[in-house]
């Protein structure tokens, strides 16, 4: 019998629809059980989501000799890694702009191209607040769990169901230029579903303000998550990349997963804490119903 003949047969390569799946199911039990631990748990999720994503960043926006540079990103990334693991309190437009403003300067006295050191500064804003947001709106009671169960209900339900929507109906362009694949059929079908999913989170957890406020809410985070799908399509583009890296399969890099979360989430951030307080943002958005 010939070697040929007696071989196995060679096992069939997963499709790349399996492999999001796959990979879309390890995420989503991660992110929720890190949600529902809470404390240094999600705290730890938070940085390293959004390490990552500043990573990535710099891969794209800054050459491979940038030694200086790369150095003062990491520094203040670093130092708002351990506030937010230390659970400090503190808010983070405020630590964040600053350290955007003073990474911008120090690039310009080291004598840099201003363009790289604004660029630094941007990384260090989209990476830092979504990554800051995220943990404040958790903290540590019910209303953090609540609060980010129905971001990502609402970030999650935009992004899968204008995917499909967009495929199954398609139409006219929502941004040739930036992403030439979504069409306005998937935003609308998208924005439907975020809105259903908000309803179903205020029919089962609650919610202090009326059942339209709700909505409302669900309507302008899912605009918004859709706008951060934008916005790092257009990033890629202007560095010139297909994706932000290659850390998970199927998906590309951590941007391109989390990239409507980290303006929803800075979004939420930013509405809990005109509504109630900078360090605690969930408490004047979310309750358990009856209490």
């Amino acid at each position: 019998m010939s070697t040929a003949a007696s071989a196995p047969p060679a096992r069939k390569p997963r499709s790349n629809l399996q492999i999001r799946v796959l990979s879309a199911i390890v995420l989503a039990v991660v992110v929720f059980g890190a949600t529902w631990l809470g404390g240094i748990a999600f705290r730890v999720f938070a940085v390293a989501m959004g390490l990552a994503i500043f990573h990535e960043w710099l891969c794209m926006a800054l050459r491979k000799d940038d030694v200086v540079l790369r150095r003062i990103g990491w520094l203040f990334m670093l130092a708002v890694a351990v506030v937010i693991l230390t659970g400090a309190p503190a808010s983070p437009a405020g630590w964040m702009f600053g350290s955007v403003a003073m990474a911008t300067l120090l690039g310009g006295a080291a004598g840099l191209a201003a363009r790289r050191g604004v660029a630094l500064g941007a990384g260090i804003a989209y990476a830092g607040l979504p990554m800051a947001s995220l943990a404040l709106l958790r903290g540590v009671d019910l209303a953090g769990m609540i609060a980010i169960v129905f971001l990502l209900a609402i970030v999650w339900a935009t992004d899968i169901f204008a995917y499909f929507a967009g495929r199954g109906v398609g139409g006219p362009k929502l941004a040739p230029r930036i992403s030439p694949n979504k069409t306005w059929s998937g935003a609308i079908g998208g924005a439907v579903a975020a809105v259903a999913a908000g309803a179903g989170i205020f029919l089962l957890l609650g919610h202090p303000a009326p059942a339209w406020a709700a909505l409302v809410l669900a309507l302008v985070l899912s605009v918004v998550a859709q706008a951060g799908d934008l916005l790092e399509s257009g990033v890629k583009r202007h560095f010139g990349v297909k994706d932000s890296g290659g850390m998970i399969p199927g998906h590309g890099g951590v941007m391109d997963r989390f990239d409507g979360l980290v303006t929803a989430a800075a979004m939420l951030y930013m509405i809990g804490a005109v509504a109630g307080s900078a360090n605690l943002p969930s408490a004047s958005l979310f309750t358990v119903a009856g209490q």
